[in-house]
């Protein structure tokens, strides 16, 4: 089965600035960093471009495939059905720059937080629609389809009858005489 891929990620150009002015308030705000600013812009302008360059989100059928770094390069690949929150979150700086994070966190997953985390994302409300919209056609496939008014009440009669049988237990177990 091919997993064609449905929709690329594109990236701010404003990004790499904003990430520069970013660090550029941490150098200012300890003081010992304001010299290394000389250094801090020439350089990073140029990390930040190719750090921009390998980064890449892909949507496919069936996952979300995410590539990124300079150095050490990581490739996440998230099976659809395992994501189980992506949140958008813009600081003021990111205002500023139009610009917002997308974190996607999964089910097992085994640390705190976000397990990707994706800045500058063009058009971030878009594509985290359409990573929904495919979650959830992979779901309803699967037989994992929200529940609808039948199956409500169907677990409303369960959870009736579970309870009616607790209070049975409970009151034979009041009636036994204790020693």
């Amino acid at each position: 089965m091919s997993d064609k891929t449905l929709v690329s990620a594109h990236f701010h150009a404003n990004l790499g600035l904003y990430w520069l002015l970013s660090g550029s308030l941490v150098f200012i705000l300890s003081f010992i960093g304001i010299p290394l600013l000389l250094l801090w812009f020439p350089l990073g302008l140029l990390a930040t471009r190719h750090y921009i360059n390998n980064m890449s989100a892909e949507l496919t059928e069936q996952k979300l495939i995410v590539r990124k770094g300079l150095f050490t390069r990581t490739e996440n690949t998230v099976p659809l059905d395992k994501i189980t929150d992506m949140a958008l979150i813009q600081g003021p700086i990111m205002r500023m720059f139009d610009l917002h994070k997308l974190t996607i966190e999964t089910a097992g997953q085994s640390s705190a937080g976000a397990l990707i985390s994706l800045t500058g994302v063009v058009d971030v409300t878009h594509f985290r629609s359409q990573v929904l919209a495919q979650k959830s056609k992979i779901m309803a496939q699967k037989g994992n389809a929200p529940a609808d008014e039948n199956t409500d009440v169907l677990i409303l009669d369960h959870l009736q009858q579970m309870n009616a049988t607790l209070l049975r237990i409970e009151q034979s177990l009041n009636a036994k005489p204790s020693n």
